[in-house]
């Protein structure tokens, strides 16, 4: 059983294990003691006493910030304050036990001229919903009749919902799913063809009714494959991103009882396995048998170090010119604030600190200037500063 974002209840052991992890913690330990000293940043309080936030973002070249609440609301802060009506209110549709919930937003590209916005969530039978809505004539709310269904995956299981919808530098929306929940995919939905869990999918909002499959997805017109798919063998991959200087289309995957592994891949091409359920990061699952063609992480911790990781964003800001370039993450039970540079599919400077999160860490998100905050689910979103 697994619980907050695939948090396994109960760890598994053995002498094998225990050295495994020893050994990959000394190695860590030694690689810090040479590392550089982290750059000097610190956490600034935006807002607090929200709803379980998950997420915060902004359409281009607006001075808004938008938080997304687990239980259904989307929340705006205008000039430095909270508005007192949401954004959008899905309240009454969403179930949020568990790892359910309000999970995304995300503006059209084109958000200035056709004031479209996009959100996933699980609806009260537990399945995943992305639709769409127009902004109203108040550019704070949406038209809530102006509802156009996407798309709707079934859910076997409460947990393991992915749950972020972003548009690509291609402009094209990408869906990360879950394995559809339980414990180490009993089903074997990550690594089904015919099975959109487990995936990342890449569909185009802007032709079709209600969307289209863009003509250079990788399984588009093979027999045996849903055609939405542009990557597979994710477990729960709780945040991706995409670095626009680099190419890099980058993952972070909840491990199951061991592992916790960063995926990154040139962004322009897909069909990518990152092979759950045969793999749990770098090492086979249970008694897996390995399979050719897979595509290890960039990065791995094991459980000594934490047991969720929560992926974040890549820092292309202004404010603190120190932290570019560095892609940021942290971990659900371990609440530290990590970095690294990765470089052709390559980590090279790893960072950490300690900036005394009020709260368990739920997510990142981005503003329109490139700025980075994080959330807690406290109801805490804090703004990562310079260090004075």
């Amino acid at each position: 059983m697994s619980g907050r974002f695939g948090v396994p209840a109960v760890p598994l052991g053995s002498l094998a294990l225990a050295a495994a992890l020893a050994a990959a913690h000394a190695a860590l330990a030694a690689a810090a003691a040479h590392a550089p000293s982290p750059p000097a940043i610190a956490a600034e309080t935006v807002v607090d006493g929200l709803d379980r936030p998950l997420y915060v973002t902004a359409p281009a070249h607006d001075s808004r910030l938008f938080i997304v609440e687990q239980t259904g609301r989307v929340r705006v802060m205008r000039a430095g304050h909270l508005l007192p009506h949401p954004f959008l209110d899905v309240s009454d549709r969403v179930s949020h036990a568990t790892e359910q919930g309000l999970l995304s937003l995300a503006f059209h590209p084109h958000y200035a001229h056709n004031g479209f916005v996009y959100i996933d969530y699980t609806d009260r039978r537990g399945d995943t919903r992305i639709e769409r809505y127009r902004v109203s004539a108040d550019s704070d709310r949406v038209e809530s009749a102006s509802m156009t269904l996407i798309l709707t995956v079934a859910q076997p299981y409460a947990n393991h919902n992915g749950g972020l919808v972003l548009f690509g530098p291609d402009g094209m929306m990408y869906i990360g799913m879950g394995d559809g929940g339980s414990a180490g995919d009993p089903h074997g939905y990550a690594q089904d063809s015919t099975s959109l869990l487990g995936k990342m999918l890449r569909i185009d909002v802007d032709h079709g009714a209600p969307y289209s499959i863009p003509y250079d997805n990788p399984f588009r017109g093979r027999a045996g494959w849903r055609p939405e798919i542009w990557a597979l063998g994710l477990r729960n991959p709780w945040r991706f991103c995409f670095d626009p200087p680099t190419g890099a289309l980058i993952i972070a995957d909840v491990g199951q009882n061991l592992w916790e592994e960063i995926d990154a891949v040139p962004a322009k091409t897909g069909g990518w396995n990152f092979g759950w359920n045969r793999m749990e990061g770098r090492h086979l699952y249970r008694e897996a048998t390995q399979v050719s063609g897979l595509t290890g992480p960039v990065d791995e911790y094991g459980h000594d170090r934490g047991c969720s990781v929560i992926g974040g964003f890549v820092y292309r800001g202004r404010a603190v010119p120190e932290i570019a370039g560095l892609y940021f993450y942290s971990d659900y039970c371990d609440g530290r604030v990590r970095a690294e540079r990765i470089d052709n599919s390559r980590v090279t400077d790893r960072y950490e600190w300690n900036l005394h999160l009020s709260g368990a860490v739920s997510s990142f998100g981005l503003d329109a200037a490139g700025e980075l905050y994080i959330t807690t689910l406290d109801g805490h979103v804090v703004r990562i500063v310079k260090s004075h």
